[in-house]
């Protein structure tokens, strides 16, 4: 009766079957891992975001990495902004995805160290790429600002490349060690995104908060996976069930006797 699943059709449509379902299971795995990645990411960002605000030197000092527990958590510094120093940044984007500049600026603390601050987008209006922008000042003398502390930027991480020989006080990633022998000071690992003080006139552009990731989607992706691998051999039995339907109502009309032709008068 089931000989015809040895049939060259039938084995292949078995083999694929075969091979779907571990591979189904496998990428909903996957997916399940990255939604509790990305869960736990939004709960780091979340809590550090929501945490009181400690002084800078706390959580880094001169040549310390940022940790992923200690990125995004809000600092505070006292000191006072070197401008004459400040470089920007190439190729940010605002919210409205304008390509500009981000404005990073040593601030001097009241022990000597320097930790890096970016103030925020401006957009790249200026009669070309390689002339320096027009920079609105920060606030002068001795202030306190707070920022969210963030790690050295990375090709790796950003996927922008670290190009060099570029115009004079400008450049493509963020380091506080390339920093740290340009100014010939003592700078504190990583750097902060400035939240306060607000800048007068909205400029520069203060940068937004980071967004939750849609760890949700992730979840949906893993439960349909394994539904698709569930359905495989349900299909399959679907498939042969037919197959025996057809060969049995194929069997019976060869099987039926034909009827006698009516005799003529």
């Amino acid at each position: 009766m089931y000989r015809f699943l040895l049939s060259r059709q039938w084995v292949i449509l078995t083999l694929v079957a075969l091979v779907l379902i571990p591979t189904m299971i496998r990428l909903g795995i996957w997916q399940m891992h990255r939604y509790e990645m990305r869960h736990a990411r939004n709960e780091l960002v979340a809590s550090a975001l929501h945490a009181d605000p400690v002084p800078v030197e706390k959580l880094t000092s001169p040549g310390h990495t940022v940790t992923r527990d200690e990125r995004y958590h809000s600092v505070t510094a006292v000191g006072r902004f070197d401008t004459a120093r400040e470089v920007v940044v190439r190729r940010r984007v605002n919210a409205d995805d304008e390509v500009g500049f981000h404005v990073l600026t040593p601030f001097v603390l009241t022990d000597g160290k320097v930790v890096l601050v970016n103030r925020g987008w401006i957009p790249a209006d200026g009669p070309s790429q390689t002339a320096f922008p027009k920079i609105p000042a920060p606030p002068a003398g001795q202030v306190t600002v707070t920022g969210r502390l963030m790690p050295d930027e990375t090709t790796e991480a950003s996927g922008i490349k670290n190009l060099k020989g570029l115009p004079d006080r400008q450049i493509m990633l963020i380091s506080s060690a390339e920093e740290a022998g340009r100014l010939d000071a003592q700078v504190l690992g990583g750097y902060l995104v400035l939240t306060d003080p607000e800048p007068r006139g909205d400029t520069p552009e203060l940068i937004g908060k980071p967004g939750d990731e849609n760890a949700a989607l992730n979840y949906a992706y893993a439960i349909q996976w394994w539904l698709f691998a569930a359905a495989v051999p349900f299909g399959w039995v679907v498939l042969v069930r037919r197959e025996l339907r057809d060969r049995a109502e194929d069997t019976d009309r060869v099987d039926e006797p034909e009827k006698a032709e009516p005799a003529t008068v």
